[in-house]
């Protein structure tokens, strides 16, 4: 699979951070915050594992934490992919993310989130 020159530099960006109140937040989201059922392809989620191995410097491989930073294996599509959006937004705060967010897709948001949500939390 080849990545436009764009997409590389936005997967070269992905840090993805939550603060471990998934459930909690998923929870209290507005029903319109929570993304439809969707079918990825295969080679969408090649490409979204290829995005979220970028994540791993703080998030662990595979969202799997082993840090300070909080994992993200497991957790929600809907959930991941409105973080991702707050942060782009400035809806959440950030040291980091906030930069990091402004560099991918809503597409993409949705294709990490799901590939997060398909591991197995630690």
């Amino acid at each position: 699979m080849t990545l436009s020159p764009p997409a590389l530099a936005a997967a070269f960006a992905l840090g993805l951070a939550t603060l471990g109140a998934a459930p909690l937040a998923l929870a209290q989201a507005p029903a319109a915050a929570v993304a439809a059922p969707q079918t990825f392809t295969e080679a969408q989620m090649r490409g979204a594992a290829y995005m979220a191995a970028n994540c791993a410097n703080c998030h662990g491989t595979n969202g799997k934490s082993a840090g300070a930073m909080p994992g993200l294996a497991g957790l929600p599509r809907a959930y991941l992919v409105r973080q991702m959006q707050d942060f782009r937004d400035g809806r959440r705060a950030a040291t980091l993310m906030h930069q990091i967010a402004k560099g991918y897709t809503d597409e993409q948001y949705e294709l990490m989130g799901e590939f997060f949500s398909r591991q197995k939390p630690q």
